[in-house]
């Protein structure tokens, strides 16, 4: 994320205005509602996470335990175990 000064952008009137509250710092200005993007829209990283998961829970399926999972996909037992519940009440 990069910065933008704000006397490059904002009218003198609300520079000031913003200048009575906070001053000399850096502020985050969020996007709009209607603007945000939920986590995994821009890349491919949620598909990639959920046919790991669905890999994962197949694996399950046939027999492999949660032990050997765990160490298959560098994840803690608790996740594995986190995974197959998901799958297992989503099916």
């Amino acid at each position: 994320m990069s910065y933008v000064k704000a006397k490059d952008v904002l009218p003198d009137a609300l520079l000031k205005a913003i200048q009575s509250y906070i001053e000399g710092e850096y502020i985050y200005i969020p996007k709009k509602e209607a603007s945000r993007k939920e986590w995994g829209e821009t890349t491919s990283s949620k598909k990639l996470i959920h046919d790991r998961n669905s890999e994962i829970y197949n694996h399950y399926k046939t027999g492999v335990s949660v032990k050997i999972l765990s160490e298959m996909y560098y994840l803690s037992p608790k996740t594995i175990q986190r995974i197959i519940l998901v799958f297992k009440n989503n099916t």
